[in-house]
């Protein structure tokens, strides 16, 4: 591991939980890794939408419930709660905005700024719960969140355009 607590690639190879808590790599960009890591879930979405659209509930629940140990755990590992380079919160979080809409390239690109937005940002409730809870529940729970309030942004905006 490196002084700033950072794993490696190789680490991550290594170890299952890192690499999916860093978003297979995404999450090791020194610049905007929660971006990165929202870019990596497109890929899942088109592949959950495209070919096992009948099991996107069941994949999203497990998505996010394996999120908060993936999360926990990585944290855990690397003595940093929220680490920036842990990903799998904007996984799940771009997965829940999507998750009501129809595909279409539009909605992907609307869907991951509305994301982006809402998760940077972190208008109220989302700073309160960043804040209040803590563990792998509390490094998910803002981005959950951050997806919800775009996937109803989203939803409203694809009724009117």
């Amino acid at each position: 591991m490196r002084a700033d607590k950072t794993p490696s690639f190789k680490q991550l190879l290594a170890n299952p939980v890192q690499m999916l808590a860093f978003g297979f790599g995404s999450g090791l960009s020194k610049k905007a890794p929660g971006t990165m890591g929202t870019l990596v879930a497109i890929p899942f979405y088109y592949v959950l939408i495209k070919f096992f659209e009948n099991g996107y509930a069941a994949a999203l629940i497990l998505v996010v419930v394996s999120g908060v140990w993936i999360c926990g755990k990585a944290a855990d590992d690397i003595g940093v709660h929220d680490h920036g380079g842990i990903v799998w919160d904007e996984i799940a979080g771009y997965l829940l905005t999507m998750y009501w809409v129809a595909f279409s390239w539009q909605n992907v690109i609307l869907g991951f700024v509305l994301f982006r937005l809402f998760d940077i940002a972190k208008p109220w409730p989302i700073n309160w719960l960043d804040t209040k809870v803590k563990g792998g529940l509390g490094i998910m729970v803002d981005d959950l969140l951050a997806g919800l309030m775009s996937a109803g942004c989203l939803y409203v905006l694809t009724g009117l355009l």
